[in-house]
């Protein structure tokens, strides 16, 4: 009878935990969302300039949008290595690095850079079309931050 109990407890508890990450999954945008929300354009439109070759940061800055960009960026990119610490996929210290990192390319971007200018870190954060941020650690050959100088 205890151990009917204790497993009725731990599939509440997994059941409550995956709706809230569920949720929590919900609200996670990919850069070019976060664009398109803070330009108004539609994402498809993101897509069609990022297909031109015009960079996330390029497409912001033309609507006068670059800071609350960096900034929507920046908070993202915490997330997702707060999550991937908390999974025990990488280090605190991997995650400080990798944060300090993205700061400092966010502090000489322009808006006017390359695609893929912090590449190094190898965490696959990813581009694309998918959700921005793909799972993994990697040799420094990754896509890079998203964030274009």
């Amino acid at each position: 009878m205890k151990g009917i109990k204790k497993l009725v407890v731990m599939a509440t508890v997994i059941g409550v935990l995956g709706i809230a990450g569920a949720a929590y999954a919900a609200t996670d945008l990919n850069p070019a969302q976060i664009v398109s929300g803070l330009t108004g354009k539609t994402v498809d439109q993101i897509y069609e300039e990022r297909a031109a070759g015009k960079t996330l940061a390029a497409i912001a800055k033309d609507e006068g949008k670059l800071e609350e960009f960096k900034v929507s960026i920046l908070e993202q990119k915490k997330k997702v290595l707060d999550q991937r610490v908390a999974a025990g996929s990488i280090t605190q210290e991997q995650a400080d690095k990798v944060y300090n990192s993205i700061k400092s390319n966010q502090a000489i971007c322009n808006g006017d850079g390359a695609p893929a200018s912090g590449r190094g870190i190898g965490l696959g954060f990813g581009q694309g079309g998918g959700n921005g941020m793909k799972k993994g650690m990697g040799n420094g050959s990754g896509a890079g931050f998203g964030i274009n100088r």
